[in-house]
């Protein structure tokens, strides 16, 4: 499975594929952040966002990395049609840490401020909210379940809306509520790491959908 991880995180970079939604964060990153005077909680909302709308685009970029006939090649190679699906999520949560290491450091570079702990392990965990997040619409989103993706991008954009404006339902849209809300980065560490295993819930829930299109489709 590393091995295999490996092979993609590669590919990917081979592709060049990750950079436009790379920069697509870098520039969300910057809007939002290079003039925020505010408490790190409300900037780390921002940063959050932008992971949020960067891990769909990534996640979709890297699993339709691979025509169908290059991708039955790697399944019959690896085994199973589970392992490559893994694959592809553990890269694009790789990719997801990476961006969560450059949306802790851009904001403090950008405002000189010094942060707490709390303020870090905060911004860790809120981003990786919208990461897992963005991730599980990415996944179901995918080629392996859409074959037009004229389909699978208008849908992407559905649950985007639903995930940041469902009030009271969506893990992004309470937390970004309660990020944007407090001041103390103490205050918000437990909700957000409760919160961040709702989304690794949909995260494991729209692998397994997609793992059961897929197979119903082979």
């Amino acid at each position: 499975m590393i091995a295999l991880v490996r092979y993609m995180f590669t590919v990917l970079l081979l592709s060049q594929r990750y950079l436009a939604p790379l920069l697509l964060f870098l520039g969300l990153v910057a809007v939002l952040t290079s003039s925020d005077s505010g408490p790190l909680t409300a900037t780390y909302a921002s940063v959050a966002g932008a992971m949020l709308l960067c891990s769909v685009w990534l996640t979709m970029a890297l699993i339709g990395l691979e025509d169908q006939p290059h991708r039955s090649i790697v399944v019959v190679s690896t085994g199973s049609h589970l392992r490559v699906l893994l694959a592809a999520v553990g890269t694009a949560a790789v990719w997801c840490l990476l961006l969560t290491a450059v949306g802790l450091v851009l904001p403090l570079m950008f405002a000189a401020r010094t942060p707490g702990p709390a303020d870090l392990a905060l911004g860790i965990l809120a981003q990786l909210t919208c990461g897992f997040t963005g991730m599980a619409i990415g996944v179901v989103c995918s080629r392996l379940v859409f074959r037009r993706q004229g389909y699978a991008l208008l849908l992407a954009l559905g649950l985007l809306l639903a995930v940041l404006l469902g009030k009271g339902v969506s893990p992004v849209n309470i937390m970004l509520t309660h990020l944007q809300n407090t001041s103390d980065s103490t205050d918000a560490l437990v909700p957000t790491a409760v919160l961040l295993a709702v989304a690794a819930g949909l995260l494991t829930v729209s692998t397994a959908v997609t793992q059961a299109v897929t197979l119903r489709k082979a």
